[in-house]
């Protein structure tokens, strides 16, 4: 989704197009712009200095979704007849075992082809809706079966920036658990396991939630989050250690848009479990979460509203011309922003 306010012009360079252990740094040592929300002031610092940012009590909360890889090569066949020898197909949402949303690249596919992946994986489209470019599609195993066999036919979804692929190993965050995001969650991937502990043996405290992401880009076009409802889960324990946090006067940071998606809607519809697609800007009025660990991001993306929550647009939109400036790499591989 764009919005009309918070343009800027990202220069080309500024994209990140290799992973920063190809850069020559360990994953915790991208860059790291902190912002505060009171008064704007910017500081220039690297990742693994985070915990001089944080106080003990201080609760960080991960997502620990993992990615699949969720672009998969085939080709289409109509009546038995092949119609294209290549298409692409990416996976954007779980809607039951056999049955996912997915983004087709390729015009000629419709309602009743079938994808041809493997000689043991086949999918039919089964639907499509005239208002979203996903389709529909259904596949002829499901559960485990079919998520294994996602993983030995399946590539991590790569955008135009990325100009080579990459190991689905660096699409994953260190502490991630369950399969089910088709993009990575990208706010977590700088932790490393020496920071994680690092920030434990400080005081400040770590905890879990989960939410599968879904696409991003549906072809030209930034997913509207409001089309885009995504299934999240928090633990009761969870939340029971957000509001002790809060109680104690202690702040909760969020890692990723995502985690502050799922934690605002569980605030506003006191559901621990479901799907969100609520859509944040500055009008909204933050409930639970007090600071946000994210990456940088793209020019009119709805994820730059969500930070107008955090602090004023005019605070922010300085800050990313100073990240422009200072040479801040952008995207999944980039550098990092911690508002609190």
């Amino acid at each position: 989704m764009e919005t009309g306010a918070l343009d800027f012009i990202l220069p080309e360079n500024l994209n990140a197009n290799l992973p920063p252990e190809k850069r020559g740094l360990r994953r915790d040592q991208v860059r790291l712009m902190t912002l505060s929300r009171k008064t704007g002031e910017m500081k220039h610092d690297r990742f693994y200095h985070l915990p001089r940012f944080l106080q003990p009590g201080d609760l960080i909360i991960l997502n620990n979704s993992r990615t699949i890889p969720a672009s998969l090569q085939g080709d289409c066949r109509r009546k038995g007849v092949q119609i294209s020898p290549k298409v692409e197909i990416r996976l954007a949402r779980r809607v039951f075992a056999d049955t996912w949303e997915a983004l087709i690249i390729a015009n000629s596919v419709r309602v009743g082809d079938t994808l041809h992946f493997s000689e043991k994986l086949t999918a039919r489209v089964i639907a499509e809706t005239e208002t979203s470019p996903l389709k529909t599609i259904k596949f002829n195993k499901n559960g485990s079966e079919l998520l294994d066999l996602i993983y030995v036919l399946g590539a991590p979804i790569r955008y135009e920036y990325i100009e080579q692929p990459w190991d689905l190993n660096y699409y994953q965050n260190v502490f991630v658990t369950h399969p089910g995001s088709v993009e990575m969650p990208s706010a977590g991937r700088a932790f490393s396991w020496e920071l994680l502990f690092e920030l434990k043996k400080k005081g400040i405290q770590i905890d879990f939630i989960q939410l599968h992401t879904g696409l991003s880009y549906l072809l030209e076009d930034h997913v509207d989050p409001k089309e885009n409802p995504e299934e999240y889960h928090i633990s009761e324990q969870t939340m029971e250690k957000i509001l002790k946090a809060h109680s104690s006067g202690k702040r909760v940071i969020a890692v990723g848009t995502t985690v502050v998606r799922a934690l605002e809607s569980a605030a506003r519809n006191g559901e621990l479990s479901g799907t969100t697609n609520l859509y944040i800007n500055q009008q909204s009025s933050l409930k639970i979460v007090d600071g946000i660990i994210t990456g940088l991001h793209e020019p009119k993306a709805s994820h730059l509203d969500m930070l107008t929550a955090f602090l004023p647009e005019h605070h922010l939109l300085h800050a990313y011309h100073q990240a422009i400036h200072e040479g801040y790499l952008w995207h999944e591989f980039g550098d990092m922003n911690l508002i609190i």
